[in-house]
């Protein structure tokens, strides 16, 4: 497969440590505030934009090392997604996927990540994980895949594109397989589809295949992201990659959210200090009902930071006891996390109503913050009757129904 992604971004550098990164991420709060409108009208991230993420080295805290990558804790992608998504929602959550989806490459085999990697360790990659959207058949060397995906955030910056596919076996036995599926961009059609209220520049775009060939070391099946055994391993060691991919998701997403959450309530206290009721004359920051609900506000957004937070220490524990976690555990921290995402959504809605009829105006940034909030909190990750649905099955002994976890 030949290399046809890269765009002319100048040499990468290696991304550098935690703490570098974590204060590039609150650095570029004001810039993206003041990038937003620019960024509204594109419907996508801005190339100025794109390029910060990539020279900040933003998507790859959680990258392998040996490809420069930061190699952190968990706990330092909640640090990264949390100020980006309070300078601007729709960077913030395409900035999710791409730090998802490098993670995700560490347990390809080692053919693909050097293909992916090794020309441009920076590149970004997109995806979407919807199983049974695409089929894809065998083909000498590899798959040829067929589909159409809807949700496919940051498509239209990204270099790399993750999608799946069902693999059908033949014989008597019939069945057959989830895989996922690593394609350049460039070899895929994005539709123009995401006109939303919401996140209107994360380019939650369509895409669609045709037949296109993918070879066998671009593949992993589904099964090779439950931790255990994986063709990465080999070459990726550390207790980072260990645990399974797809209960650490909604950590991503619910991050994103609560930034957004945050965002909203610094922006409603500068606006109150100043600012006085039309009816009576009073200053709106002299209401004792008001100091109650910004009282819930701020321990809510506390207790979803603590609680996800606290996942990803406990998520690195298992990692470095090289121990598969329990359906109990994997399905809690889909749980925790669509719960401290439910707890950011109610944040938001506390200050919306606050805000009053001052928010109807489409200059106050609060109400493109809301908007982006409700769209950002009906991502399947921050649903909580389906997570906390699995949990409590797993809790009573029944079998996971999420066949990814």
């Amino acid at each position: 497969m030949a290399v046809v992604y890269r765009r002319d971004f100048g040499a990468p550098a290696p991304a550098g440590t935690a703490e570098t990164i974590v204060r590039a991420a609150e650095g570029l709060i004001p810039v993206l505030r003041a990038r937003a409108d620019a960024a509204e009208q594109l419907r996508r991230m801005p190339d100025e934009t794109c390029r910060d993420i990539r020279r900040s080295g933003l998507a790859r805290i959680l990258q392998p090392a040996r490809y420069g990558g930061t190699e952190a804790p968990l706990s330092a992608m909640v640090d990264v997604l949390i100020p980006i998504s309070a300078g601007c929602a729709s960077t913030g959550w395409c900035l999710a996927q791409y730090i998802m989806h490098n993670y995700m490459l560490a347990r390809w085999p080692l053919q693909a990540q050097e293909e992916v990697w090794r020309p441009a360790p920076d590149c970004l990659i997109s995806g979407i994980l919807i199983p049974r959207l695409g089929r894809a058949r065998a083909a000498p060397g590899g798959y040829t895949l067929t589909g159409k995906w809807p949700f496919v955030s940051g498509v239209n910056n990204s270099d790399w594109c993750i999608l799946s596919g069902f693999v059908e076996r033949s014989g008597a036995s019939g069945g057959g397989e989830e895989r996922y599926f690593v394609v350049p961009t460039a070899s895929i059609e994005i539709l123009d589809t995401w006109h939303s209220i919401g996140l209107r520049a994360s380019a939650s775009n369509d895409v669609r295949t045709a037949d296109l060939f993918v070879p066998e070391h671009m593949t992993l099946p589904v099964e090779h992201l439950k931790g255990g055994a994986f063709p990465g391993r080999a070459v990726n060691t550390a207790p980072l990659f260990r645990p399974p991919v797809y209960m650490t998701f909604g950590v991503l997403l619910a991050s994103s959210v609560l930034g957004m959450a945050e965002f909203m309530f610094e922006e409603y206290l500068a606006q109150s200090r100043t600012r006085a009721a039309l009816t009576s004359g009073l200053e709106v920051g002299s209401y004792a009902s008001h100091h109650i609900k910004l009282g819930e506000v701020s321990a809510s957004l506390q207790a979803a930071g603590a609680l996800l937070r606290a996942d990803c220490a406990e998520i690195m524990e298992t990692g470095e006891a090289d121990r598969l976690p329990s359906d109990i555990e994997r399905s809690n921290y889909r749980c925790n996390a669509a719960f401290a995402g439910q707890l950011a959504f109610a944040a938001a809605r506390i200050v919306w109503d606050l805000v009053g009829a001052r928010g109807a105006y489409a200059a106050n940034p609060l109400a493109r913050a809301f908007q982006d909030i409700c769209v950002a909190s009906r991502h399947v990750t921050q649903n909580w009757d389906i997570n906390a649905t699995e949990h409590g099955r797993a809790r009573l002994r029944m079998p996971l129904t999420n066949p990814s976890l």
